[in-house]
């Protein structure tokens, strides 16, 4: 294959990072549908490796994490693993996630289950009629399982795909969808040093809508015009919820090794998001991994995704006021992490990771997992 040079690979992370720009000016009709989604837990990631970078980490995936980032490079993962990661959400909530990833035909494909959990429990009811509470409590529980298979049709070229069965539990009501995710890699040299290019598509599937006893009622029967009041005996009768679609996001990554060596290398990153319920984003990271004479590891990692809809206008001269949110805003995508592994010389692996992300206003959140490899 005909090598590109570096000036090449410069324009081409320009054109990934410039995409979001450019679809911004073009002069379309905006059918974003906004706050239209059901089951947005499943846009909350896998791993703290992948909550470090952003989601850039679509092309580079090739541990046991890939299975939620990129089917297409769990094919790359080069011995059976599991990872498990726990996310410190907001307002006390906790998202989960766990991948077991099996190597087959001398790793020419994979086969992996993996699977998330979000919510909280035993939370008060508060009503009109009792402000202080009933004494009732409810519970919200999000779940997806998936199975994913990946394969390596050449040595530059890999692809994978996952169904995923969405449980979603909100209090006394429920509803359940089927979604598939499409990933392909694509990995070369440029110069004695690696690239790659992914896309992926998540959460293609059915709409969630949710049905249970929370929606039961009780309802009379109209009064009949001209007929004064009629006693009326209560009837019992159950809410018919609209259904909702799945938060599609599709995602064109590219990475490149700056460095690359056998001590130490520096892969840059950029990813191009497009997802079916807000606009357009994008991110850049960089991860720069050391490895020690020991057999250990140690990698740091950073990354900022751009967030079109926490784009504040600071003096909003026409709502009449201003406001002093945009400066914490914009530290919504800013993620930090690190993390240390070892491999024996027999191919056992044990690695844990860190991440930390702002969330603007919100606050901050952690993520820590950890992968065995054997």
């Amino acid at each position: 294959m005909k090598r590109l040079s570096t000036a090449a690979i410069v324009t081409a992370l320009g054109v990934v990072l410039a995409v979001p720009a450019a679809a911004q000016t073009a002069p379309t009709t905006d059918n974003t549908a906004y706050g239209s989604t059901a089951a947005e837990f499943l846009l909350l990631g896998a791993g703290a490796r992948g909550a470090a970078l952003g989601g850039s980490f679509a092309a580079i995936a090739n541990d046991i994490e890939a299975l939620y980032w990129n089917p297409g490079g769990a094919a790359l993962i080069e011995r059976p693993g599991v990872t498990v990661g726990t996310y410190t959400y907001l307002a006390d909530t906790r998202y989960s996630w766990a991948g077991l990833a099996f190597p087959m035909s001398g790793g020419q494909r994979t086969f992996g289950i993996h699977g998330g959990t979000f919510g909280f429990s035993d939370q008060p009811v508060y009503t009109v009629e009792n402000p202080v509470g009933d004494g009732s409590t409810y519970s919200v529980n999000q779940t997806y399982v998936g199975l994913t298979y990946a394969q390596n049709f050449s040595d530059r070229f890999s692809a994978g795909i996952t169904g995923k069965f969405i449980s979603d539990k909100l209090g006394q009501t429920s509803g359940s969808g089927f979604a598939v995710d499409f990933g392909v890699n694509f990995h070369a040299l440029v110069g004695a040093r690696p690239i790659r290019a992914s896309f992926v598509v998540q959460n293609l599937g059915t709409t969630i809508q949710h049905d249970g006893s929370g929606l039961d009622v009780g309802v009379q029967r109209q009064q009949p015009l001209g007929q004064g009041t009629i006693p009326q005996e209560t009837q019992p009768a159950r809410l018919r919820t609209k259904d909702w679609g799945l938060p599609v996001m599709f995602r064109l990554g590219l990475a490149f090794d700056f460095i690359a060596s056998s001590s130490q290398r520096l892969t840059l990153l950029g990813e191009f998001t497009q997802p079916n319920n807000t606009n357009a984003g994008a991110n850049g990271g960089m991860e720069w991994a050391f490895n020690l004479p020991s057999g250990f590891t140690v990698a740091a990692r950073g990354s900022y995704t751009y967030q079109a809809d926490n784009d504040l206008d600071p003096d909003a001269t026409t709502a009449g006021f201003t406001t002093s949110l945009s400066g914490q805003e914009s530290l919504d995508g800013l993620a930090l992490g690190g993390g240390i592994g070892y491999r024996s010389r027999a191919g056992f692996g044990l690695a844990i990771d860190y991440a930390y992300r702002d969330l603007g206003v919100l606050g901050g959140t952690h993520f820590y997992s950890a992968t065995i490899h054997w």
